[in-house]
């Protein structure tokens, strides 16, 4: 298993994250013309925990039309970026430069070691820092003068289930929340040198220097009926949700957990057209 400060091993995800940026890249694609459509010309984007390589292609693709530009890949784990350079690759083809860096964004020598950029995006990867405060500062410090950093950080818990699935007790999605909840409490407190925060993530922008604080939220809103992907999602959803707060559920949600992940049973999750994606994300933007 690659380093990584969680502890999670992230090549076992591969699969799993491919079809989450395929179901997402319609709502990745307007994230990134956002993002992108104010940058100047040949700009550079720097994707830091580009993990299997969804949004990089959409920003690869933002920059295609636009005539071209750069796309930096930072990554300590090799498979994922792998993932992502085929990704990109696959967006933008030879119109799009890649600069691959393997390298972990809780070291002090990031910006020695990755270009700077005009826009520097970070998806759900800070929390996964031991010291959040030092490295969204580390991040700021690989922004270009004028340049904006992007963090994705918070939001609305997904949603995916009905309240009554007919199988167990109701409300099982808020307990396997819960659930996950006391993992991630867990996770974080288990990091070697860990430091708790205490402020929301604009107070971190402001005192890492940028200024134009400011954020926005996107859905990704996949009603029910869903189409197989949808289903597959969910499948995938609650597998990982159930196992890492496994701890944490009652033999009875275990049980359930068990019957809706059996393909071959009648309460196969993936077979149901009632289940739906319900989630918002926040991106939390500054500028240098």
């Amino acid at each position: 298993m690659a380093h990584t400060h969680d502890r999670i091993d992230w090549t076992e995800r591969i699969a799993e994250m491919r079809r989450t940026d395929a179901l997402e890249a319609e709502v990745n694609g307007l994230v990134a013309h956002r993002l992108v459509d104010p940058l100047p010309p040949g700009a550079t984007v720097v994707d830091v925990g580009s993990g299997s390589g969804g949004m990089a292609a959409a920003f690869a693709a933002a920059l295609a039309v636009r005539g071209g530009g750069r796309i930096v890949l930072v990554d300590a784990v090799p498979e994922l970026q792998a993932a992502a350079i085929d990704a990109v690759r696959a967006a933008a083809g030879d119109r799009i430069e890649i600069v691959p860096v393997e390298f972990d964004a809780a070291d002090d020598g990031l910006a020695a070691a990755v270009p700077a950029g005009d826009l520097v995006w970070a998806s759900r990867v800070v929390h996964h820092l031991p010291d959040e405060r030092a490295g969204v500062a580390r991040l700021a410090g690989i922004v270009r003068p004028g340049g904006t950093l992007a963090l994705v950080e918070g939001g609305l818990t997904k949603r995916c289930l009905p309240w009554d699935l007919g199988v167990g007790e109701p409300g099982l999605e808020d307990r396997l929340h819960a659930a996950r909840a006391e993992w991630f409490t867990r996770m974080r407190a288990g990091m070697e040198g860990v430091v708790r925060t205490g402020v929301g993530w604009n107070r971190l922008l402001a005192d890492a220097g940028l200024s134009d604080v400011r954020a926005f939220s996107y859905l990704v809103d996949l009603p029910a009926p869903g189409a197989e992907p949808v289903r597959r999602f969910v499948a995938d959803w609650l597998a990982w949700l159930s196992g890492v707060g496994e701890e944490w559920l009652s033999e009875s949600d275990r049980e359930t957990v068990a019957r809706l992940l059996d393909e071959n049973g009648p309460d196969w999750v993936g077979a149901r057209d009632d289940v739906f994606v319900l989630a918002a994300s926040t991106v939390h933007l500054g500028t240098k």
